[in-house]
């Protein structure tokens, strides 16, 4: 796993401070970016929260998960979360250090008061004694919200910062993609009242000694609750590793809902990725969790037949440029203002998934836009099974006969993927194993880029025959 140091500045540590009319907190910003360029600290919002301690014990849940590894618990993880300003509401989103769990708080225009909410994307610091602070909060207590730098510090070029180093591994930033590429394809498939969720959440088995429990379980809805099933019946929903919602204990008490959402199901289906949304007054927690608590999202590879051909790197650069920090992204505007259809448009947009510039809201089953404050790209140039497939097309191992392409590897090996209604299967150990679960493997890969790449030039030459 490739890893690198970051260095994350910000202007001084977030702190809780109490004044003459109330508490203040102030949530400081590293280098971001908003409408107006890259800022090295830019201010999103000033005004108050509507419900101070509800938001208090979001803002430590999803700072919970940024410090956890669900799995092998032994090692650190410390990553610092990202806020978002998307003009109505702020989302603040983490990853776990073992890039099995990924959080996001969405606080919403009915959860603010007194402020515009500013565009942007940038890290926010969120540090121990904060979380201390934060966990103080009483709930008659009001609390006034600044994210970014104060006045003063805004027009100042010189002066101290703060800054951290953190360890960015590669997987983290292709579990972003992965996240909600396997997001958009959820559907709600239960909703609990608060009384129910609390029950149901309680009665969740902790983990084992290496910090998961094992194999997939599954849960199916029964009136107003979920209870346990030994299959993947239709209408269940997986809940791989129970113990990583225990984060969800933060709020539980001022929930009013939990909303439940996972793809739909076959019978025999392996595990699945699943979502857990808290309804909270004026906001929203959901934990989205990988397929198994040793698996993280980053070798789920549904990001891969988009990143395997041109066109949809060409279709992204152009819907970029349309892109304005939406709370909601719209694929039917997307596709009448960019000229491309639908199927093009999400496409593209899993594409700058891959760098971190759309996620996904179960909620409101749309795309929004974002930034991540980081070099996201090298997330696709180091994804083994892409570097892998291009070589062996650079190789020329690739041959096309009809429905079959046969792949020679570098051992010699003869692997042969056959195309049933551009559904790719292959003879390798790899689709043996996951029958296409995780993604299409190298030799499918190769084999796709190559038909791509045929397909390509016979319309371009039959594009140049018409012309002449």
């Amino acid at each position: 796993m490739t890893r690198s140091l970051q260095a994350v500045a910000y202007r001084r540590p977030s702190a809780l401070r109490s004044a003459a009319d109330g508490q203040h907190l102030g949530l400081e910003t590293s280098r971001g970016a908003t409408p107006s360029g890259v800022e090295d600290h830019p201010r999103f919002f000033t005004g108050f929260l509507t419900s101070p301690q509800v938001a208090s014990a979001g803002l430590l849940a999803v700072a919970d998960v940024a410090a956890t590894r669900y799995y092998q618990r032994q090692l650190a993880a410390s990553l610092d979360p990202v806020v978002t300003g998307n003009g109505d509401r702020l989302r603040f989103e983490s990853f776990s250090g073992c890039c099995g769990v990924y959080a996001r708080l969405d606080v919403l225009e009915p959860g603010l008061d007194g402020g515009e909410v500013g565009h942007g994307t940038t890290n926010v610091d969120v540090n121990n004694p904060l979380r201390e602070a934060l966990s103080r909060i009483g709930a008659d207590d009001p609390l006034h919200l600044r994210v970014g730098p104060e006045e003063l510090a805004v027009t100042t070029v010189d002066g101290p910062v703060v800054e951290k180093k953190v360890p960015l591994p590669d997987r983290w930033l292709r579990g972003f993609a992965e996240a909600q590429v396997l997001a958009a394809g959820f559907d709600l498939r239960a909703e609990l009242p608060a009384a129910e969720a609390v029950r149901f959440l309680r009665s969740l088995p902790r983990g084992g000694a290496r910090g998961a429990s094992g194999g997939a379980r599954w849960v199916v809805p029964a009136g107003k609750s979920l209870r346990p099933t030994t299959r993947a019946v239709p209408g269940a929903v997986c809940l791989p590793g129970p113990e990583r919602l225990v984060t969800l204990q933060r709020v539980l008490r001022h929930a009013t809902a939990l909303r439940v959402y996972g793809p739909a199901l076959s019978g025999g289906s392996g595990g699945t990725a699943s979502a857990w949304e808290a309804v909270l007054p004026g906001m929203r927690l959901t934990l989205t969790l990988s397929p198994d608590a040793a698996r993280g999202f980053s070798g789920e590879g549904g990001v891969l037949d988009a990143l395997a051909t041109d066109e949809a790197a060409e279709d992204a650069e152009l819907v970029a440029v349309l892109l304005a920090w939406e709370p909601r992204i719209d694929v039917a505007d997307l596709a009448a203002a960019s000229g491309l259809t639908a199927d093009r448009v999400r496409a593209a947009l899993v594409r700058l998934g891959t760098s971190g510039r759309v996620g996904y809201d179960t909620a409101e089953a749309a795309y929004f836009h974002r930034e991540l404050p980081y070099d996201a790209e090298r997330a696709e140039r180091h994804n083994p099974r892409l570097r892998a497939a291009r070589a062996l097309v650079a190789a020329g191992a690739v041959t096309l006969q009809g429905d079959i392409g046969t792949v020679t590897a570098e051992d010699g090996h003869v692997h042969r993927v056959r195309d049933a209604s551009g559904v790719l299967s292959c003879s390798c150990l790899w689709w043996a194993k996951y029958r296409g679960g995780r993604g299409p493997c190298k030799h499918a890969l190769a084999v796709r880029m190559v038909r791509r790449g045929a397909s390509v030039e016979e319309r371009g030459m039959a594009k140049a025959g018409g012309t002449r």
